[in-house]
């Protein structure tokens, strides 16, 4: 006697996250659990989309209340002004206190030097350490990705730094099962990267889904650009173009922004989200490494930053 057997094929499970849920999934919960271990938390916020993603999620993860975490930005002076106009709209909108620690002003009172190419990025550290030591910040959200660059890959998701805002790679503690551990000594605090897991083809897919408004810059625009070291930057204030420099008019739009002396500008006539992604899946090149200029000062230039406490 034979018996018959009966083969079901296996299907996916209709309770099954996708990529994007579970990213989500990850983010939030780590939002959570610095609301829990943290006593002054504060997201760093500047306009670009990793930031606004980040906050995105952070009123997801509080909703219906509201975020319980101040905004932070360590504003350069020469920032693009459609970014910091988003900025200034979108802590309004949300009722959030947004606290920013001005490059200028440690320029003004000798703190800071100017630096001879103009870019101000550098200089962003030293305000940074300040406006965490003076507002007792115990957690720092940052929307750093371990796709961008090789010393962001090296990070844990809660990195601690000492009391004089430094990383030491030696100091990372292990993060197995997503447990996370927040402790710190007195003057010591965490950096928290929410965004952690995810690459920028996640970051434009979330937008996409989740219909989030970006400043226009990251569209394609017509815009007054010049070329130097091979990226085409925005003329400004800090010192752009030289007289060798030559101002032409292009169709671009930027993949990151930053300070305007070192975040350049790719070609592209991508309009849309869905336009954008299509593009980035078809890149060879992370968005820092085609586009900011101060990541190429040396082989470990973001290494030896973050050791001195940089983002």
């Amino acid at each position: 006697m034979t018996t018959a057997t009966h083969t079901t094929p296996l299907t996916e499970s209709p309770f099954a996250l996708s990529h994007l849920d579970a990213l989500e999934a990850e983010s939030v919960h780590i939002f959570r659990e610095v609301a829990g271990e943290f006593e002054r938390p504060v997201i760093l916020f500047s306009g670009g989309k990793d930031s606004i993603v980040m906050l995105h999620l952070a009123l997801k993860a509080f909703a219906p209340a509201p975020v319980p975490f101040a905004l932070l930005h360590v504003d350069t002076g020469h920032n693009f002004p459609e970014v910091i106009e988003y900025r200034d709209r979108t802590a309004a909108k949300h009722n959030l206190r947004l606290y920013v620690a001005n490059v200028q002003d440690f320029i003004d009172d000798g703190r800071l030097r100017e630096r001879p190419d103009g870019t101000r990025n550098p200089l962003q550290t030293v305000p940074l350490l300040d406006a965490i030591e003076s507002h007792k910040f115990d957690a720092v959200f940052g929307g750093g990705r371990r796709d961008e660059e090789k010393a962001r890959a090296k990070e844990r998701v809660f990195s601690l730094r000492d009391e004089f805002g430094a990383w030491d790679p030696r100091r990372q503690r292990p993060e197995l099962w997503s447990l996370y551990n927040g402790r710190h000594a007195a003057g010591e605090h965490v950096r928290v990267f929410p965004l952690s897991n995810w690459t920028e083809l996640d970051v434009w897919q979330y937008i996409e889904r989740e219909k989030i408004e970006l400043p226009g810059i990251y569209y394609a625009h017509q815009r007054e650009v010049f070329k130097r070291d091979g990226m085409w930057l925005t003329a400004g204030e800090w010192g752009g173009p030289k007289e060798t420099e030559q101002v032409e008019t292009r169709l671009i739009r930027y993949r990151t922004v930053g300070d305007m002396s070192c975040t350049g500008a790719v070609d592209s006539d991508a309009a849309t989200n869905a336009d954008i992604i299509t593009e980035i899946a078809a890149s060879r090149l992370t968005e820092r490494g085609a586009t900011r200029a101060d990541d190429k000062l040396s082989e470990a230039a973001m290494e030896d930053r973050k050791r001195e406490g940089y983002f």
